[in-house]
């Protein structure tokens, strides 16, 4: 009874869109449009219309049930918080529950039509939600999941889109329209559409890792979300769908999908393992997709393009009793064609659904029929149907008047705003101001910008905390999320103030990299270049950069000087920068008005930006301050006192000195004893924090990480882990066998078990902090220079400490461990590893040092994995290496050589070697196999292919040459060049065939055939 009365939310939007589009052409009836005219019965126009509303009422109010799932899905994004995507038509009820369907859909079609103040709420709320669909693996628009069905949720292109796309255009919504107040207007965080949209250009054309193309992107890339508008990016989706998934009879929903096919066994959820084999070249192929090319077609003004799939769609179609056209929803191949088909794609005919007929609808199909129908007959306008312009690039809609930031797209020429960043320069006191403008740096004061207010960005949140709270439907508002780089560029008007937030990168953070002032002033760089590449929202961004006394003290100051006086310029490494008093910007800075506040009666407790007030002036030039001191100290080792009582331990403590051996010995009494243990009348972790504080002061790396690590802070934020894996790159954190290998976005309450094992606290706790740092680093980069991560698949962030260590000692030839290095130095050495290809030649690295540095990070060649494939389909026994085994089966079966899936299977493979330099060997030898097969195509393996055996034979051949004896230790061959282990790699390989291992096509008596 439940399936029979159960509806998808997704094909009743779709129907109402369908519904609105007929009350559309029943008003525009006129003298410009006679055949629009039929009568002049406008009551058929409201009844259409108040139909749509229904519709869209019913999702809304079915939603609304399930307001508790809202909050608790804002909180942390588990599938099983996820609004479902069915229901029953009868009661508004769900129809299968969470854990026995995959609802999780971040999919979005904006909600217009909206009665209360609760629902108002609500659907800031859903804002919300979607806000984090770039980090939320769903079950996308099809509902399984991974292309395997197998239960796996993963991030979908196609779901991201429509979440941006529908940020983009709620963004200042009056949700009471244009008789609406402040309180009814919906406000979108710019920093998580900024993420949204970053992920989602990233991810295309792929739809997801286990799908490199899917139908679904039609939807997002074109009508209804029109989700992107960067020609390259379309163009390539697009050609790769037509390429892929078009066929005689509608499009593919995405390879070797078995949905509807006459193989696929109904009576079961998930698929078997290599299933989705048995489903190549049958897939279903969907008439609907034909329709979004017609749709295509119109808002693209192609009129060729319409023809075209007018005429491939209309043998297609059936027809009722009146003569109407009805959409089938698939056509699939009948069982007595399934063979002749997989042996010779498209030659057979195939059958249409039963669903798409006149007795049973295809809902969605028919709705987008209606749609197209209305335009390709000039019966609607594409105006009418996208009534905010979507299809149009931003900058060329309809400006957006009124009091609330609209998103604006970047041109040609640079963004929305004409490229210009305005900055204003915060000083923390008069002294500092006068001491800066000896330099001919002017600045201003917290006194002087008023009545404008400088807050610090976790006052803002706090003000946000207030927007979508009812406690009547139980939501509670925005939820204690950071203000990014673009939030923190516009200028509010809250309760009557005008205020200003300084960036994040200025607040003073719990973790200590905040006190490295040369980070800080890469950070401004950085920060700067981010919000003039991606802003996106009209009038000018507005960055505030704060000075601070203790700023004057560092070492770093003067070049914190130098760029300020590159800012006055008018440039920054090519951006255009515009300085100034905040008072004279303001009329060109983009504002933004917090009206909801106006309504609440709430104490925020804000604590503006103070000036520090002074005696005197003080100093005149750099020349009086007094520098902060460079603390150093002789390392000593107190591990010998863990086994020590704790009297023993306390009693140490008292004598000694050194900072970093106090760190020591607290970190010992902590561990064993607990935070709040006493010693001399203070608690362990007050002692600790205390210490922490000092050895920020004077710099001292060490025991800094040391005393963090000891107190296991975190790094406040896990958005550049989510960037990382959104790249295509797998993140590897911990130590040893206890590595968490990352797949998949985590939530900030996960932070603290990944770096905090038990196995990397016995190891070198310092390595909890530092990984922490290395993986910010890398998250940075990759989002700004991802080149560096070429060839990079898996990010093992304990490899790549072992990389930087390996160049400092065996490169340079310096003493110093990285735990030790300032963070800057140590952000420089990451980019340092990881540009080894720009500079290896230059500094004469040798062989070996090369390969234990791309060995550390993991780097492998251009098409690496399609030779793995190639070598694969050669070889039944499949690839050994270190007692493990890539098979040929299922692997050929279940994946494709382009699948992300493959390829980390390949990386989990290689990541069993310990030795750097050996794991760089078996790359290099994995291209010579793959060379001589693809030049001897008649040749394959009988065989596994013992990757191990062949550099042992190329080790024995290369010690004769050398007329040395064979031993166990095969490191002498690390130091050959390439070019020379190419050569005795190739004669490995061409023994280890000889030994019989190979046999031709001929001797099977048999025509081979290459699959690539």
């Amino acid at each position: 009874m439940a399936f029979r009365f159960a509806g998808w939310w997704r094909r009743r939007v779709v129907a109402g869109i369908a519904l609105l589009s007929l009350s559309a052409w029943v008003w525009s009836g006129g003298a410009d449009k006679p055949a629009a005219r039929i009568d002049d019965d406008r009551g058929k126009a409201y009844e259409l219309g108040q139909s749509c509303v229904k519709c869209m009422r019913g999702i809304l109010m079915c939603w609304m049930r399930q307001s508790e799932k809202v909050e608790r899905f804002k909180q942390g994004q588990q599938p099983k918080y996820a609004l479902h995507a069915k229901f029953n038509l009868l009661t508004g009820e769900e129809v299968i529950s969470t854990r026995d369907y995959g609802h999780l859909q971040m999919i979005n079609s904006g909600l217009q039509i909206i009665y209360t103040m609760d629902e108002v709420t609500f659907v800031q709320n859903l804002v919300y939600y979607v806000e984090r669909a770039y980090r939320t693996p769903d079950f996308g628009m099809w509902e399984r999941g991974s292309k395997y069905n197998n239960g796996t949720p993963e991030l979908h292109a196609s779901s991201i889109g429509m979440a941006k796309a529908a940020l983009e255009a709620i963004n200042g919504c009056n949700l009471f329209g244009e008789k609406g107040a402040s309180w009814s207007v919906i406000f979108v965080d710019i920093d998580a559409h900024n993420r949204n949209r970053s992920i989602f250009e990233t991810l295309l054309p792929k739809e997801s890792s286990s799908k490199s193309v899917d139908s679904s992107l039609l939807c997002t890339i074109s009508f209804p979300a029109f989700a992107t508008h960067d020609q390259m990016l379309y163009t390539t989706t697009r050609s790769q769908i037509l390429n892929t998934l078009q066929g005689a009879y509608g499009f593919k929903r995405f390879q070797r999908d078995g949905y509807g096919t006459v193989v696929e066994d109904k009576e079961r959820r998930y698929y078997h393992a290599s299933e989705t084999k048995e489903f190549e070249n049958i897939e279903c192929e969907w008439p609907l997709f034909y329709l979004f090319m017609i749709l295509e077609g119109m808002f693209k003004d192609c009129q060729e393009q319409v023809e075209q799939y007018k005429a491939k769609l209309s043998p297609l179609l059936k027809k009722d009793r009146w003569g109407d056209a009805v959409v089938p929803k698939y056509y699939f191949i009948h069982k007595n064609h399934v063979n002749a088909e997989r042996r010779d794609p498209g030659s057979q005919p195939r059958q249409p659904s039963s669903e798409g007929t006149p007795r049973n609808l295809f809902l969605w199909g028919q709705s987008v029929w209606i749609i197209a129908s209305l335009l390709m007959d000039k019966l609607l306008h594409i105006n009418e149907l996208d009534l905010i312009r979507r299809y149009l690039p931003s900058y060329n809609r309809p400006r957006k008047g009124g009091r609330y930031s609209a998103f604006q797209s970047k041109t040609s020429k640079g963004t929305a705003s004409d490229l210009v960043v305005q900055v204003v320069l915060i000083a923390e006191s008069m002294r500092l101001q006068a001491m800066m403008a000896t330099y001919g740096i002017q600045t201003q004061t917290p006194h002087e910008v008023e009545p404008v207010q400088i807050w610090p960005p976790r006052d803002l949140v706090k003000v946000y905390q207030n927007l979508g709270v009812s406690e009547k439907i139980g939501v509670h508002g925005r939820p204690l999320r950071p203000i990014g780089a673009l939030g923190t560029s516009k200028i509010y008007r809250i309760c009557g103030q005008t205020v200003l937030c300084y960036p994040l990168v200025f607040e003073v953070q719990d973790f200590y990299l905040s006190h490295d002032m040369a980070l800080l002033i890469d950070d401004i760089k950085t920060e700067l270049h981010f919000v003039g590449k991606y802003w996106r929202l009209s009038g000018r961004p507005t960055v505030c950069i704060l000075i601070r006394e203790e700023h004057m003290r560092d070492v770093h100051f003067r070049e914190l000087l130098d760029l300020l006086a590159q800012l006055k310029t008018g440039y920054c490494d090519g951006l255009k920068i515009r300085t100034g008093r905040l008072q004279n910007l303001i009329a060109s800075s983009c504002i933004e008005h917090l009206d909801f506040l106006s309504t609440l009666d709430i104490d925020l407790d804000i604590t503006p930006f103070e000036q520090l007030q002074h005696a005197s002036i003080g100093y005149q030039s750099l020349t009086d301050v007094p520098t902060a001191i460079k603390y150093s100290e002789d390392s000593m080792s107190f591990k010998d006192m863990a086994s020590q009582p704790t009297e023993e331990v306390i009693k140490v403590l008292r004598s000694v000195s050194t900072l970093h051996g106090q760190t020591q010995l607290l970190g010992i009494l902590l561990r064993r004893e607990g935070e709040t243990y006493p010693v001399d009348g203070v608690s362990v972790s007050e002692r600790l924090e205390k210490l922490l504080q000092e050895v920020s002061e004077c710099h001292f790396w060490e025991a800094m990480r040391l005393a963090a690590a000891t107190l296991e802070k975190l790094y406040p934020s896990v958005t550049h882990i989510t960037t990382i894996l959104v790249q295509g790159c797998q993140l590897t954190v911990g130590y040893g066998e206890a590595e968490v290998i990352l797949d998949k976005p985590v939530q900030p309450g996960e932070i603290h078990d990944l770096f905090y094992t038990p196995a990397l606290q016995a190891h070198n706790v310092v390595q909890a902090v530092l990984q922490q740092e290395v993986v910010l680093y890398c998250g940075k980069l990759i989002a700004t220079h991802p080149q560096l991560f070429l060839g990079i698949l898996n990010i093992r962030v304990g490899w790549v400490i072992k990389a930087m260590q390996y160049y400092l000692h065996e490169v340079l030839g310096s003493k110093d461990v990285v735990e030790a290095l300032a963070p800057n130095e140590v952000r420089r050495l990451v980019v340092k590893v990881l540009s080894l290809d720009d500079w290896a030649l230059k500094e004469k690295l040798t062989p070996q040092q090369v390969r234990v540095i791309d060995g550390c990070l993991g780097r492998t060649p251009k098409k690496f994995y399609e030779k793995v494939w190639h070598i694969l389909v050669k070889t039944p026994g499949g690839v050994h290496l270190t007692d493990h085994t890539l098979p040929q089966q299922p692997t050929l079966t279940e994946m494709s050589h382009s699948d992300l899936n493959f390829a980390l299977a390949v990386q989990s493979l290689l990541n069993r070697i310990q030795h750097p330099e050996y794991r760089q060997i078996v790359v290099e030898l994995i291209s010579v196999i793959a060379t001589i097969l693809e030049r001897n195509p008649e040749l394959k393996f009988t065989h596994a292919v013992d990757l191990d055996q062949i550099v042992r034979d190329a080790f024995k051949m290369y010690m004769k040459d050398l007329g040395k004896e064979v031993t166990e230790d095969i490191s002498y061959l690390y130091t050959v060049s390439e070019m020379g282990m190419k050569s005795y790699l190739a004669r490995a390989v061409v023994n280890f065939m000889l030994k019989g291992d190979i046999k031709t096509n001929a001797e099977e008596g048999q025509t081979f055939c290459q699959v690539s």
